[in-house]
């Protein structure tokens, strides 16, 4: 059996009805459930429809997300999450550049690497070398005048925390950032680079080793052995190359808002919901929200 969730942004609900049932209709479908009233829907099918990526792209003019996966085991013992882009609607470097005065450059080296353009590493050595000379205390200040949290974080962390899952955040990005970002939204722990410092200004550089697409699956690997489950009972999040490499052995990888190179590796493609998507494709219904 597998299950069919449709779901839009819940800041703009646009899932009608008669779509729902349409598709429904169309495939042979179980009886539709709403999860969330003109938000998210689901229904059961006994086999994949073999139009299901034309399908997926009509309703992405739609503004409406299609995810078809296996019914059994979709409801997770662990989230692991990426940070910038994902858990925070912004790139912790970028801004950091901004205040540097050296935006423009590093927006640009970080918008090819998160597109698999360029090697990880040397992309994050050659941005935060230009960080170098810039005041400690800047980090706090980009911290709390510059960061958002991705809607939806605080009910997709304390949702799967009421039901048992652990939670980990794993980035590429800054463990100045990592500590804040963990702390707010509830994870049991966090993986990331740390910036160093002397004086009270940034060198340039960062503590080796570079923490990057192989340390996120290291991070899969290593939780999983120590809580003792499968990497398919795994929830991912993610949006960039380096997320590829987690995305694809977890139990469900999530493309949430990813670049298109990303996207095309993954079978979860979310671009219209929030984080709360991922609450709704193991089949939490918004009554069941936390947070």
């Amino acid at each position: 059996m597998y299950t069919v969730t449709l779901l839009c942004n819940p800041a703009a609900p646009c899932l009608e009805t008669a779509l729902v049932d349409s598709l429904r209709n169309a495939w042979g479908g179980t009886e539709a459930q709403w999860l969330a009233p003109d938000v998210a829907a689901e229904f059961a099918l006994d086999t994949l429809p073999d139009n299901q990526w034309k399908v997926w792209e009509d309703l992405q003019q739609m503004k409406v997300d299609l995810v078809i996966q296996a019914a059994q085991g979709r409801r997770k013992k662990m989230l692991l999450a990426d940070m910038d882009s994902t858990m925070i609607q912004q790139e912790c470097i970028d801004e950091l550049a901004e205040v540097a005065g050296v935006g423009e450059r590093v927006k640009d080296i970080t918008a090819r690497a998160m597109n698999g353009e360029l090697d990880f590493e040397g992309a994050l050595t050659e941005r935060v070398a230009l960080l170098k000379g810039l005041p400690e205390g800047m980090i706090t200040e980009v911290l709390n005048t510059r960061i958002s949290l991705m809607p939806g974080g605080k009910q997709l962390l304390a949702t799967m925390k009421a039901n048992g899952a652990y939670a980990a955040l794993v980035s590429g990005g800054f463990t100045a950032f990592t500590a804040k970002v963990a702390a707010e939204l509830g994870f049991d722990e966090n993986r990331a680079n740390t910036l160093l410092v002397a004086d009270g200004t940034l060198t340039g550089d960062v503590a080796r080793p570079i923490l990057g697409r192989e340390a996120k699956v290291n991070a899969l690997e290593e939780i999983t052995a120590r809580l003792g489950i499968s990497e398919a009972e795994v929830i991912a999040v993610g949006d960039g190359a380096n997320d590829l490499g987690m995305l694809t052995r977890a139990g469900a990888g999530v493309a949430l808002h990813a670049k298109p190179s990303v996207a095309a590796e993954c079978d979860i493609r979310i671009n219209h919901g929030d984080l709360t998507a991922l609450l709704f494709v193991q089949g939490y219904g918004q009554d069941d929200f936390k947070g």
